[in-house]
């Protein structure tokens, strides 16, 4: 029985978040999920969720001033980066967020960004895992990583046990070809897995991309996020819930 994380920066966007948390209950996720969770205090996220009893799989930090999608590789924004970082960690830690997606930025440095991660791997409670992920350049030209070779490579670099890449089956699909493949290929540094239709991010009964022959290829016992934009109503978009959790 494969577990899916509804991913509320795109889901049931129509209402708030802690009453999202409620309609993913509802609808049969097995976790949630977020991008930026910070115009709600944590007190009121961590009641929904205690109340659910679902877990919160991942945030990101912010992503500064529109268009940028992160600091952390920014040089020059060290400061800000830093501050985002810590208060994704401290939001993670409130709410019992299992980790914090760092986000990166366009047009980044790459030795800023790997002093940042260490920043944030040297911060993270224990429990909580460091993320980062490759964007397909379709969708956002010139942020810092692109592919999951890449973000293999920081991550190698680095070399902490509590940073990982996420693997995200929409961009790999875009961009890279044989998604299993390189799944595959980047397994020990995978932290945790999204998906969505190839090549328009709808549900994931769409596109070119068949999930029910790709996901039992992918060794993921974890849970894996739903990160699609619906078409409408959020729960008309979910006739692939039960469909994929037995496949």
């Amino acid at each position: 029985m494969r577990r899916f994380s509804a991913n509320l920066g795109f889901l049931w966007t129509d209402r708030p978040l802690p009453d999202a948390i409620r309609a993913a209950k509802a609808a049969g996720f097995s976790a949630v999920e977020c991008h930026f969770p910070y115009a709600i205090p944590a007190a009121q996220i961590m009641a929904a969720l205690t109340e659910t009893g679902l877990p919160m799989v991942s945030l990101n930090t912010r992503p500064g001033a529109p268009g940028e999608f992160g600091l952390a590789a920014l040089k020059g924004r060290e400061t800000e980066a830093r501050a985002a970082i810590d208060e994704a960690l401290a939001y993670a830690a409130a709410t019992g967020t299992g980790a914090v997606h760092v986000m990166a930025g366009k047009h980044g440095d790459e030795a800023t960004f790997r002093a940042n991660l260490a920043h944030a791997c040297d911060r993270a409670p224990d429990g909580v895992t460091i993320l980062i992920e490759a964007i397909n350049a379709h969708d956002v030209p010139g942020y810092h990583l692109t592919t999951q070779a890449q973000a293999a490579e920081t991550v190698t670099a680095l070399n902490r046990p509590n940073l990982k890449q996420m693997f995200d089956c929409y961009h790999v699909g875009r961009t890279e070809g044989d998604i299993a493949a390189t799944f595959r290929a980047h397994r020990s540094q995978i932290g945790h897995v999204q998906f969505a239709a190839v090549p328009d991010r709808g549900p994931p009964d769409q596109g070119r991309v068949d999930y029910a022959r790709l996901l039992p290829q992918l060794d993921w016992p974890g849970f894996i996020g739903a990160e699609y934009r619906p078409n409408g109503a959020t729960e008309a978009s979910l006739d692939w819930l039960p469909r994929l959790s037995s496949c």
